[in-house]
């Protein structure tokens, strides 16, 4: 991999992450058109914490507030349901875990179907026009919105877990299930980009934990480190245009580009 090979592939993974267009599709399609041989997904973990942290840059009060309400289970002067009851901090709290199960489960059960999925170009532009479908999905949604349950937080950690694999849109999928079981939009993304973090940084830390084991080289460490900072940047800008998209109802709008996309793939890898 190159020094351009590197910008390019975090300028992708940033844009496309929180867009709801698959930034691991697009990481699959672009490493195939370079021609980039990637033998594990070491590059893919480090540009997608690029994109972790402009969530916590954009969403840090939201964040403090959390893990405020957190560390006050062990301040509550009262029982553990009303404290669920009386602070939506803490259920917040509650349905991120919940959400991040199906995740862990199947990361787990799966991890080398996960990689070889990695290393099929193919297979991602099949998971692309899923995506297109999951989006189209989005535009029949209620008109009277409802707050988030613990049953809409198991759908959306369901809809996290499909998209482990590259192709399905982890923004797209949980944002379009948020908003079908009707939560709104926003609220549906801010949940998202929160139930994100512990996806990528859980991601991050086991394959953060190969570095002591294969001890990259100099230059190696050097293109991870530039390919997170080019997706950190272009996360940010991703994630307010995604807001703005997402406020006026139209996340339908990005299914053309994925089916398109996945289709010329078909066609010509």
């Amino acid at each position: 991999m190159s020094f351009f090979d590197a910008i390019l592939l975090g300028l992708i993974q940033g844009l496309t992450e929180f867009l709801p267009i698959s930034s691991s599709g697009h990481l699959v399609l672009g490493q195939a058109l370079l021609g980039v041989k990637q033998q594990d997904i070491l590059f893919e973990v480090f540009v997608h914490f690029g994109t972790l942290l402009a969530v916590f840059v954009l969403l840090w009060r939201d964040i403090i507030d959390l893990f405020k309400s957190f560390f006050g289970v062990f301040k509550r002067k009262q029982s553990l349901s009303e404290y669920y009851k009386t602070s939506a901090d803490f259920r917040t709290v509650v349905f991120i875990l919940i959400a991040t199960l199906p995740a862990v489960i199947i990361g787990l059960l799966l991890n080398s179907h996960i990689q070889k999925a990695f290393a099929d170009p193919i297979m991602a532009c099949y998971m692309l026009i899923v995506t297109a479908l999951i989006l189209s999905a989005s535009y029949f949604t209620p008109t009277t919105l409802k707050p988030n349950t613990v049953l809409i937080s198991i759908a959306m950690g369901l809809a996290q877990a499909l998209a482990i694999f590259p192709g399905i849109s982890r923004s797209g999928s949980t944002i379009s299930t948020g908003m079908i079981l009707g939560i709104g939009g926003h609220e549906a993304a801010r949940f998202s980009f929160l139930l994100s973090i512990p996806a990528i940084l859980g991601a991050t830390i086991l394959e953060g934990m190969s570095l002591f084991t294969r001890t990259p080289n100099s230059q190696t460490i050097y293109l991870l480190i530039t390919g997170a900072a080019v997706s950190f940047i272009a996360g940010y800008v991703s994630m307010k245009v995604l807001l703005r998209v997402v406020k006026k109802g139209k996340l339908y709008w990005f299914a053309p580009y994925c089916l398109i996309l996945g289709v010329l793939g078909l066609l010509f890898l």
